[in-house]
């Protein structure tokens, strides 16, 4: 995460059991959620890095499969499901009950908040964006399969656009998955907004060289977005001695300085705040 400036990172198959909460000796956040019968496989997690917790406003975890957790923006909040798809050869009742569970939770978010739907989906949706270009763009790999048809129907029925195949890479920065023989490659890790703030997206990217002892490539993304904290605090009223003002020589200090405020904003347009970027 520190390598390349992560705020928050998202996990598919930790194959860690239950689920909890945990803060580790370097201060990131962990909120996983696993499997109830200690079986060590599937499994989601989320990582925060140290301080964005204090913008975490709550967080759920849905299954093995599925977890989410709710960011306080500051025009907007943020809603995160990090996901971990069955393969595209499992059963279909298995990949049905996948997708209605990450419908209910894609439901429950309110239209106006940033919503990211991202992980494992083990979908492949393809370079072909006919009739399909609100959805993904030009810049997919390989051709679709059943998996991609599915994530393409719930980004068409909850105006989401995948991120992966939006922008402009060499293939090495778009395949997320290489199998252990070497010789197949895929783009099946995707990273999915909803169409309102599909400008918020600035760049969907794989990095290779990150050591995640996995098959998969890290996939970062950016985002921009502006978070707070949802901390609490006690505002104690400003009381003004408005009765000052009738003096002439206090008011026209007053005016005056006024003025000038408004003027130094004008003349300096770098001093007005502007949102930061956010990397996943």
């Amino acid at each position: 995460m520190r390598r390349y400036n992560l705020h928050i990172l998202g996990v598919s198959e930790s194959r860690w059991t239950g689920s909890g909460k945990i803060k580790t000796d370097s201060g990131e956040t962990v909120l996983y959620s696993g499997r109830n019968d200690n079986y060590h496989f599937e499994g989601v997690a989320i990582i925060l890095k140290r301080g964005t917790e204090k913008r975490l406003m709550e967080w759920k975890p849905v299954n093995s499969r599925l977890i989410t957790a709710k960011f306080k923006g500051v025009h907007t909040n943020m809603t995160l499901l990090q996901c971990y798809a069955p393969t595209n050869d499992s059963d279909e009742a298995m990949k049905d009950t996948f997708y209605e569970q990450l419908q209910a939770e894609v439901r429950l978010v309110p239209r106006h908040n940033l919503l990211v739907v991202m992980g494992d989906l083990n979908a492949k949706l393809g370079n072909n964006n006919t009739d399909m270009d609100r959805i993904i763009g030009k810049h997919g790999c390989g051709t679709i399969n059943d998996n991609g048809e599915r994530l393409v129907e719930l980004c068409a029925a909850y105006n989401l656009v995948v991120g992966g195949t939006l922008f402009s890479h060499q293939d090495i920065h778009k395949l997320t998955w290489c199998s252990p023989n070497g010789r197949d490659k895929n783009q099946i890790d995707h990273l999915m907004i909803n169409g309102t703030w599909r400008r918020s997206l600035l760049d969907v990217k794989v990095k290779r060289g990150a050591d995640v002892g996995s098959d998969h490539h890290l996939v970062t993304a950016n985002i921009k977005m502006k978070l707070r904290s949802t901390g609490r605090k006690t505002l104690v009223p400003t009381r003004y001695d408005i009765e000052k003002l009738q003096d002439h020589n206090v008011k026209t200090a007053f005016i005056l300085q006024l003025k000038n405020k408004f003027q130094a904003l004008t003349d300096n347009p770098d001093m007005i705040p502007t949102e930061t970027t956010i990397g996943f």
